[in-house]
C-alpha cells in the first residue's frame, strides 16, 4: 500500500483529494491532511509517507520550498504537485527538486487516478533493481508521462465539449438537455450527446426529474471533486 499525505490549505479540496486517493487501489491517504507546510513537516517527522500530494500555494510559504527543505534534509518522499499555476518556470524548478508529476486544478478523479497509477508503475519498475540497458530506463521513465489527450467519440469536438462543461458547471442544481442546449447555443440533440458523454466518463450524473405530465425529464449535473 502506497501511503499518501495530502497537503492542501483548502479544507474542502483537501477532503476531496483524500477521498480521491482512497478510491485508487493500492493507495491509502493519511486520514488527516496537512493544511500548511509546517503541519506537513510535523506529520512527516512522525509518520511514514511514500508520496505527498502537494498544493503549491500554502498559507506559510510556497509548496516547492517545502519540497526543497525535504530534499535538503535527505527526506526521500516523492511529490506530486497540485496547482492552478501554469508557470513553466515553476514546473522546471519542481522537476529539479524531484517532483514526479504535476496535476493542474481543477481536475477530475480520472485525471488523478491516471497519475497515481503511473506513479505506482514507475515505483514498481524502480524497485526491480539494475536496468539491463537504455530501453529499460526509458520505459521506466515513460510510465510517468501523461498520455496524449484521449480521442473523443466520433462526431464530438473538444471546443464544444468544453462549452457544455462550462455550461453544466455553472448550474450546480443541474440542467435538462433542453436547458443546456439553450445555454450553450446548441441543438437539443447535440447537447444531449455531449451530456451523455460526460456521464459515460464519470464527469456528470443524470437523474429523472418528476413532477411533469408524461415521461420525466433527465437532469444532468456536474460531479464535484467531493463526489
Amino acid at each position: 500500500m502506497i501511503r499518501v499525505l495530502v497537503v492542501e490549505d483548502d479544507p474542502v479540496s483537501a477532503a476531496a483529494h483524500v477521498l480521491y486517493v482512497n478510491r485508487v487501489p493500492g493507495f491509502e491517504a493519511i486520514a488527516k491532511p496537512a493544511h500548511s507546510a509546517a503541519e506537513a513537516r510535523r506529520v512527516l517527522d512522525r509518520t511514514p509517507v511514500d508520496l505527498i500530494l502537494l498544493d503549491l500555494h500554502l498559507p506559510d510559504g510556497h509548496g516547492l520550498q517545502l519540497a526543497r527543505t525535504l530534499r535538503a534534509t535527505g527526506h526521500p518522499t516523492d511529490v506530486i504537485a497540485v496547482t492552478s499555476a501554469r508557470d513553466l518556470a515553476v514546473v522546471r524548478e519542481g522537476v529539479s527538486l524531484g517532483v514526479v508529476q504535476y496535476v493542474l486544478k481543477p481536475f477530475t478523479f480520472a485525471t488523478l487516478r491516471d497519475r497515481l497509477n503511473r506513479y505506482a508503475e514507475f515505483r514498481s519498475a524502480a524497485a526491480e533493481g539494475e536496468a539491463t540497458g537504455q530501453d529499460e530506463v526509458d520505459r521506466a521513465l515513460a510510465t510517468l508521462r501523461a498520455p496524449g489527450p484521449a480521442a473523443l467519440p466520433k462526431g464530438l469536438s473538444g471546443p464544444t465539449l468544453e462549452r457544455v462543461i462550462r455550461t453544466l458547471r455553472a448550474a450546480p442544481e443541474g440542467l435538462t438537455a433542453t436547458a443546456a442546449a439553450e445555454a450553450a447555443g446548441l441543438s437539443r440533440i447535440t447537447a444531449r450527446r455531449y451530456l451523455e458523454h460526460l456521464v459515460d466518463t464519470a464527469r456528470a450524473a443524470r437523474s429523472p426529474q418528476y413532477g411533469h405530465v408524461g415521461r420525466p425529464e433527465l437532469v444532468y449535473r456536474w460531479l464535484t471533486a467531493a463526489e
